[in-house]
């Protein structure tokens, strides 16, 4: 593991054993490395992070500052890597 910036302090927030077992439901998945599942759940923190900004600009808009389903909608149709999401809430 690389050095952290604070003793003690996690590289990953989400629990590896659980993006693992995520990972190991996947019945296409044979073999999946510990540094693999780290980059996966990494991933999955980032993009959680960035809808989650993306939801609370559209908040904002609302003035307001508890996040909303509504807002995490308009993120999804305001930005284009969201498409995928499109009706996914429904």
């Amino acid at each position: 593991q690389a050095p952290t910036s604070a003793p003690g302090a996690r590289l990953s927030r989400l629990p590896l054993a659980r993006v693992k077992a995520l990972v190991k439901a996947d019945p296409d998945v044979t073999l999946a490395g510990q540094e693999a599942i780290f980059i996966l759940a990494r991933a999955a923190e980032l993009f959680v992070e960035t809808i989650a900004k993306d939801a609370y600009c559209c908040a904002q808009q609302g003035k307001r500052k508890t996040l909303q389903r509504r807002d995490l909608d308009n993120a999804i149709e305001a930005v284009d890597e969201f498409a995928f999401l499109e009706g996914t809430l429904d």
